[in-house]
């Protein structure tokens, strides 16, 4: 990810943000003490540079270092549970899960049923193809081709932009369980492009910059990115507070630039 689009991002973060709470947060003794309790958080290890499984073996990305520094900081233990994208949503809200982290996108649709944090990052959709693409060079010249087919995960909001574009039963729409899965379709050539955030297509740009790149233009607006809790959770005030203050002293920006670098 570019300089300038980092900045970007924390700087709406930042106006996001409640004032007092970045005040406030300064210090740390002022911060909702957890008392040590496990909280259970489900992710997908799917979603570079969010959560995945490195090439070693261990889950590593931004989600797993910043929510490790909330419960250092508020007193909790993390307990990671692999769990499918297909059903994650579902399964917070019903109390399955103390919390999920998986870059879910704060939608109305979703707040009907879970709470979310305060938006910790802002991205955008874009498209995503093979770096030897010569048919199209542009979105709009891809949506107007009808040949043109696009890999999706279901239950995402690239999979809403794609339906949005093209209708919900368009056999321009390829779905796959999840986006690794998509970004290999598209390297091998089983679809024309991959619609994604532009943290994640960043993400996969830097670890196959001979295989894949991003279209220029971005196919929505702004949507903000926010941890989800079950209705009425305690938790939603304690990691809000816990953001604050990792805001407010720097690490957050610390943790988003390992993981969004150029």
């Amino acid at each position: 990810m570019s300089k300038k689009l980092i900045l970007m991002l924390v700087f709406i973060l930042a106006v996001a943000m409640p004032f007092s709470g970045l005040l406030a947060q300064d210090d740390d003794s002022a911060l909702p003490d957890l008392e040590g309790r496990t909280v259970t958080v489900a992710v997908e290890n799917a979603y570079p540079p969010f959560n995945s499984i490195d090439e070693d073996g261990n889950a590593v990305g931004w989600d797993y270092d910043v929510i490790n520094e909330l419960c250092d900081r508020l007193n909790c233990v993390p307990e990671y549970i692999e769990t499918a994208w297909d059903g994650m949503i579902l399964a917070v809200s019903n109390g399955e899960f103390d919390m999920a982290a998986d870059g879910i996108t704060i939608t109305e649709e979703r707040e009907e049923v879970v709470d979310f944090s305060q938006g910790y990052m802002t991205l955008e959709q874009v498209l995503l193809v093979r770096t030897d693409e010569e048919r199209f060079d542009s979105i709009e010249a891809f949506v107007e081709n009808e040949d043109f087919t696009v890999g999706v995960q279901p239950g995402t909001t690239n999979f809403f932009t794609a339906t949005e574009l093209f209708g919900e039963e368009s056999p321009r729409i390829v779905a796959y369980d999840t986006f690794p899965v998509a970004v290999q379709a598209l390297i091998a050539g089983d679809v024309d492009a991959a619609i994604m955030d532009n943290v994640a297509g960043q993400g996969y740009v830097g670890a196959n910059p001979d295989a894949v790149a991003l279209v220029e233009g971005t196919l929505t607006g702004t949507e903000a990115l926010g941890f989800i809790f079950p209705e009425g959770s305690e938790l939603t005030d304690a990691m809000n507070a816990g953001l604050d203050s990792m805001d407010a002293d720097g690490s957050l920006l610390e943790i988003t630039n390992r993981w969004f670098t150029e």
